[in-house]
């Protein structure tokens, strides 16, 4: 299900009502959607594990419903509230949903969204991902598609986005496919025929609530939070977020103006491996037109691995923001400025 977590079930969703499961959540990692890299980044998955369920715990004291259930403690068979964990957790319990096949019927038919939709029937997780936007950082997609002015920012010079970030006036909500190789992002009216019976403007609507309340936690621990995304379970007429919520993996945060997001890892391979990041831009480009949608089998090359002191400051990072965002030490590593320090000196 996923290339950074595993998935166990205990208990298999069925037509008629979900069931139970476990996020365990390992140091891999991933970037430009290629699947798990060649190294592990040590404390990587405690961070999200235990900064996705701080989030969670926070939306549900907000009356946002979600499919998270606590985190396994020392004994794997006990599940407790995060504050209750004894030591930086690794798996997450949560509700289980219907996450029926998505057939790709070939270049010009597309992906068989009808046959996902009959699968799943009242109880699936919906095919979208739901995107927010409150600032436009220098590597956001957004600079690609959209311009200044469509946000209402008038007087950025010459209509450009400049080399640095841009507060938006007002969040922005978009969408996005979750099933298909290459993420595609979607009209309203392409969302809609998606989503199958789960309700865009419902999903829309709880998206700004989860922005609401991760940005709220952020500006509390003096982050700011600049972008993220949720993916959501419907069963029987409700939506509930899922997946995991406001980590340094999901969403993009900076901190004093420095960024602290996967986004440092992306922007290491773009300026040391950018034969590789070419070769998947390429491959993903290439992939128009096959009978195949699996990109990565038209990818030669493979990426390289992190050098060990790139490893060693990312994993700093990622546990320093995670005990500064939770305000819990849960790792002994220097505070998120120093941790800053070391990123910014690779």
């Amino acid at each position: 299900m996923t290339s950074v977590k595993e998935f166990r079930v205990d208990e298999p969703a069925t037509a008629d009502g979900l069931g139970r499961g476990r996020f365990v959540f390992t140091d891999a990692y991933s970037v430009f959607d290629w699947g798990q890299m060649p190294d592990a980044i040590p404390n990587k998955g405690a961070s999200l594990c235990a900064m996705g369920a701080f989030n969670f715990e926070l939306l549900e004291a907000e009356g946002v419903p979600t499919h998270y259930r606590g985190v396994a403690d020392a004994d794997p068979g006990d599940i407790v509230p995060l504050d209750e964990a004894t030591a930086p957790p690794t798996e997450m319990a949560i509700d289980l949903t219907q996450v029926p096949d998505l057939p790709y019927e070939g270049p010009h038919a597309g992906y068989d969204y009808d046959a996902f939709h009959a699968a799943g029937g009242e109880n699936y997780l919906v095919p979208l991902e739901v995107v927010f936007r409150n600032r436009v950082p220098v590597g956001s997609s957004l600079r690609r598609r959209r311009d200044p002015a469509d946000f209402g920012l008038d007087d950025l010079a010459h209509g450009e986005w400049p080399a640095e970030p841009v507060d938006l006036p007002e969040p922005v909500v978009e969408f996005s496919t979750k099933y298909e190789q290459q993420d595609r992002y979607l009209s309203r009216a392409e969302a809609e025929e998606v989503a199958g019976v789960a309700d865009v403007d419902a999903l829309e609507s709880l998206a700004r609530d989860v922005n609401r309340v991760v940005t709220e936690r952020a500006a509390a621990a003096g982050f700011v939070h600049e972008d993220g995304k949720i993916e959501c379970l419907y069963v029987d007429g409700e939506l509930r977020v899922a997946d995991v919520v406001g980590t340094f993996d999901e969403n993009r945060f900076s901190y004093g103006g420095r960024g602290i997001s996967k986004e440092v890892v992306r922007q290491w391979y773009k300026a040391n491996d950018p034969d590789w990041v070419a070769a998947v831009k390429e491959a993903k480009e290439s992939v128009a037109g096959r009978e195949t949608d699996d990109w990565r089998e038209l990818c030669d090359p493979d990426p390289d691995p992190l050098p060990p002191a790139v490893v060693d400051a990312v994993s700093d990072l990622y546990a320093a923001g995670t005990n500064a965002y939770t305000d819990r030490e849960w790792f002994d590593v220097p505070d998120i400025e120093a941790a800053l320090d070391a990123v910014d000196a690779l």
